[in-house]
């Protein structure tokens, strides 16, 4: 019988020849997971041998990840902020730069005079929900809306939205953008689709494995982060803030698109890319 630290090292270099990132580590979180415990329980038993039963639902696991699924999907969880969310294929895993886009809105809610953290907030393309959810926590007094034309993704983050006891501060709508959504809208914060549609077929494999739907923008990645604007026009309320996770240059290039609207700028992410836009409507 192979002993835990044995597993791990020969999963480890199977993971290293088929080009996994960080090998161990993701080796380490599905045993923990086959096993019921915490990734770093796993380290006061490295001697433990393991049995076929163990061996077994883990080797399913580390065939299925050597061939690029995601390990979020495989675990079944994510981690979003401080909250673990269900996580599969209906949707795109949650990212740490969309964390970063939850905590700028957070730190700016500090000020006496935010007005949206006690308004109506709309999350367009919510996914797994952990924009919406995040916010709906952090935000007692807020009115949060959480849309998206999937189906798969509603259900999922309804789920989320379920087990983390907010099921009655979210309401889910399926809508093409905003077309079932009333206003006024005080915040408007969206992860839209926006890689360019000729840049899909070169993405990571694992990246390939989550909903197309939540991955194409379309010809320049901005065709539906565009209309959103569009449409959202009439129901942004005065001072509106909107708040926009975007990809590469996308965040200067929407900003000089934008004149008739309040200090719209590019902001970076913590890798010193540009990743945001926020603005505001005329008060």
């Amino acid at each position: 019988m192979k002993t835990v630290l044995e597993v791990i090292k020969a999963s480890a270099d199977y993971f290293a020849r088929n080009k996994v990132t960080s090998p161990r580590l993701n080796i380490e979180h599905l045993l923990a997971h086959v096993l019921g415990k915490k990734r770093m329980d796993l380290y006061m038993e490295f001697d433990r041998p393991l049995s076929e039963a163990e061996l077994a639902p883990l080797r399913d696991l580390v065939k299925r990840r050597a061939a690029g699924e995601p390990l979020q999907y495989l675990l079944g969880t994510a981690e979003f902020l401080s909250h673990t969310l269900k996580c599969d294929a209906r949707a795109l895993i949650p990212r740490p730069e969309t964390e970063e886009l939850v905590e700028a809105l957070m730190l700016e809610a500090k000020a006496d005079d935010c007005v949206w953290k006690r308004g109506h907030i709309v999350d367009v393309g919510t996914g797994s929900g952990c924009i919406a959810l995040a916010l709906a926590a952090a935000f007692p007094e807020a009115r949060v809306t959480a849309v998206d034309c999937s189906d798969a993704a509603l259900a999922l983050a309804a789920e989320n939205a379920s087990r983390l006891g907010l099921s009655e501060r979210v309401v889910f709508l399926k809508s093409d953008l905003l077309a079932a959504v009333d206003g006024p809208i005080d915040l408007l914060v969206a992860n839209l689709p926006y890689i360019p549609s000729a840049e899909i077929p070169g993405l990571e494999r694992e990246v390939l494995c989550e909903p197309r739907l939540a991955l194409d923008g379309g010809h320049d990645g901005l065709a539906l982060v565009r209309r959103l604007l569009e449409e959202a026009a009439p129901k942004l309320s005065p001072g509106a803030r909107i708040a926009l996770e975007l990809h590469l240059d996308q965040p200067s290039r929407l900003a000089a698109e934008l004149p008739h609207l309040a200090g719209a700028r590019a902001v970076k992410d913590l890798s010193d890319r540009e990743r945001f836009l926020f603005a505001n409507t005329p008060a």
